[in-house]
């Protein structure tokens, strides 16, 4: 089992700056593909980002492009995402998704959130024009 915490949500007005981080415990991240999912109210649940298992490949929404970092330390066990060039439209539940990988899918990274099989409880980030 995977047990995943968000953290570092908030209130940040538009321009400004987040880095939320998922805190991993029950299993190393190191062969798990890693993604950072939204929910705004009434609103689907949609992709933001993705890293792979090895974290040398990443993909990013269209909506995010530019803007934002995943990134993964397996030292700490702990994924990130940094956004910057913050806009009222970003402001939702950020959620994070593990999916272990085997050897062979390590280089892959996912952006359909049924591929995940952990999720943490998600972190609100309010955005204020």
């Amino acid at each position: 089992q995977v047990q995943l915490v968000e953290s570092g949500g908030g209130l940040v007005q538009a321009g400004g700056s987040l880095r939320l981080s998922c805190a991993a415990s029950g299993r190393t991240l190191s062969s798990a593909a890693m993604g950072w999912f939204r929910q705004a109210p009434v609103k689907e649940r949609e992709f933001v980002a993705a890293i792979s298992g090895s974290g040398r490949n990443t993909k990013y929404a269209d909506s995010v492009k530019g803007r934002a970092t995943i990134s993964k330390d397996n030292a700490a066990n702990t994924v990130y995402l940094q956004v910057s060039n913050l806009k009222p439209e970003d402001t939702a539940i950020y959620y994070c998704a593990a999916r272990s990988t085997l050897p062979f899918e390590n280089e892959n990274f996912y952006t359909n959130p049924r591929l995940y099989g952990y999720w943490g409880q998600g972190t609100q980030v309010t955005v204020s024009s």
